[in-house]
């Protein structure tokens, strides 16, 4: 498969960043794209809405159905992706993008902040790709894409902010999970990371501890997930992608245009290993 035309993906967090670009990228090609997230209206800081992202997939070339979700909430979970698989005739791709951060230690995390990230990343994932699973075992090429870490244990990256780094790697844990689980069934489920720090509205609500000059855009974790996308899904379950290496596989080793600001240095995303340089 060469593109995502005619496909149908279900995208939590559709309304800005990652996910956004994820559902630009398909809609390229012609895709269907169901955008779940929060944000059915304006923020008062952060831009963009699921309104807004389903105007941009439509004059991309895509199809798009907004669909406000919390994805906390179960019933609302199983309504929504039935919704989209009635409107589109089917759902052949989930993608596992919504997720929660806070960057604190054990005494400044709130209980509430610790079950956000784990009601967000970890049950809401899950919630989402059981209520997806139906329709993607009757899909062509199905495929569940978990943004996500590899799964590790250096203390380094639990010490400073262990709730988060269980959250997201519980996210990892359930693709490890998936893969064998949905193998026989041919559904594919890998995750994807970015090499670098990504400029998105959830890094900017860090405040100065990213220098969005020293990150990525969006765009290339989306055309990495679409590289994914679009391979077989019988030959392609169980990986843990990073983007650079996706792209590189594709043919792609000039990531200049992916710079925020071409020439600065690049930070490296959180859970990798530290001592690798990357190159614009």
């Amino acid at each position: 498969m060469t593109d995502l035309s005619g496909k149908t993906l279900f995208i939590t967090g559709a309304s800005r960043g990652i996910g956004r670009a994820i559902a630009l990228r398909a809609a390229r090609d012609g895709a269907n794209v169901a955008l779940a997230a929060k944000t059915e209206m304006p923020h008062p800081t952060l831009p963009g809405t699921i309104g807004d992202v389903a105007a941009e997939v439509e004059r991309a070339g895509g199809a798009a159905l907004a669909l406000r979700l919390d994805i906390r909430d179960a019933e609302a979970v199983e309504a929504a992706v039935a919704t989209a698989a009635a409107h589109f005739g089917g759902i052949d791709i989930l993608v596992n993008n919504a997720s929660a951060i806070s960057l604190t230690g054990t005494a400044e995390t709130p209980l509430r902040t610790f079950d956000l990230m784990m009601a967000v990343n970890c049950r809401g994932t899950f919630a989402v790709t059981r209520a997806c699973l139906p329709y993607l075992h009757e899909a062509a090429n199905p495929h569940v894409v978990t943004l996500s870490p590899p799964p590790g244990l250096d203390p380094g990256w639990y010490g400073p902010h262990v709730a988060y780094t269980v959250a997201k790697m519980n996210m990892s844990l359930l693709t490890l999970g998936w893969a064998e689980e949905f193998r026989p069934l041919g559904i594919a489920a890998n995750a994807l990371w970015p090499a670098t720090m990504i400029d998105t509205a959830a890094i900017r609500m860090l405040g100065d501890a990213v220098d969005p000059a020293r990150c990525r855009t969006p765009a290339i974790v989306a055309d990495a997930a679409h590289a994914i996308l679009c391979r077989p899904a019988t030959s392609c379950t169980g990986r843990f992608f990073i983007d650079e290496d996706v792209l590189r596989a594709a043919g792609i080793t000039d990531f200049s245009t992916y710079a925020v600001s071409p020439g600065a240095p690049l930070l490296p995303d959180a859970f990798l290993p530290k001592e690798k340089e990357h190159v614009q």
